[in-house]
């Protein structure tokens, strides 16, 4: 099962889908109020996602134990299942993920321009200002911006018009600490504590040139699993599922065929 990060969607998993396909059942999902899916009545956060998660294996009538993958945020949402519904979660492969460090550079420039750019009257100024600043955080998401297509703008665009994204965005923000304090090591020691409990098999891969989540969140994350396989991507950004895609998948297969399953 595969979980993006904040503010985007399944189309950010969608290659990395495309090839473990090929050989597993995979389940890949918008987070509620992000991507194109509406949102929840409860509030953003890491107990609304992964509850959201689960329901979709429910609804798919999936009760065997999944390996979840989770980027960026969805990592964090993935280690949440983990640890709160065990029984449902054969293995982690957390990729970029949050939950390791306090450092988050999230994109909250493009989001005001883009607020403001919908707003009557003054509108229309900024609406050159959020296209620029659009692609400028996609590019940023890559070591090699070449990977910021005009396809992958375009449909960062119009996710970001989904009615339900910014109150999900700065939901989300606000329930992790961020952006005034910096991501909370609250819930990170409580979460980290829980996830080291389950003791479920783990990946952790990363880009070496991560801008939004810095590469030390790496190190931290293998010091604190013990016996996580580990992989750092050189040249590579804050999502190796699409920077590495083949890389990657091929990591990601063999070490979840290796996880022995209940």
């Amino acid at each position: 099962m595969l979980v993006h990060g904040i503010g985007r969607s399944l189309e950010d998993w969608q290659d990395a889908q495309d090839r473990l396909a090929t050989t597993f059942r995979v389940v890949n999902v918008d987070l509620p109020g992000f991507g194109l899916t509406p949102k929840l009545r409860a509030k953003p956060g890491l107990p609304t996602f992964a509850r959201a998660v689960v329901g979709v294996l429910d609804a798919l009538g999936e009760h065997r134990p999944v390996h979840l993958m989770g980027n960026s945020l969805g990592g964090a949402v993935a280690m949440t299942v983990a640890t709160t519904w065990p029984d449902r979660v054969a293995s982690l492969v957390l990729v970029n993920s949050a939950g390791f460090g306090r450092e988050a550079n999230l994109p909250l420039r493009p989001m005001l321009y883009g607020v403001l750019s919908v707003l009557p009257v003054v509108g229309a100024r900024f609406r050159p200002l959020a296209k620029e600043a659009g692609l400028r955080l996609n590019q940023a998401l890559f070591a090699d911006p070449a990977f910021a297509t005009d396809e992958r703008v375009r449909h960062a665009a119009k996710v970001g018009r989904q009615p339900d994204f910014r109150a999900t965005f700065v939901g989300t923000l606000l329930s992790l600490g961020l952006p005034v304090v910096g991501s909370r090591a609250g819930w990170r020691r409580a979460l980290l504590a829980a996830v080291v409990s389950a003791g479920k098999p783990a990946l952790v891969v990363w880009g070496d040139r991560d801008t939004v989540l810095p590469v030390k969140h790496f190190h931290a994350a293998v010091a604190a699993l013990p016996g996580v396989r580990s992989h750092l991507f050189p040249d590579t950004g804050h999502m190796p599922q699409i920077e590495r895609v083949e890389e990657f998948t091929a990591l990601a297969a063999d070490f979840v065929t290796g996880v022995a399953v209940p």
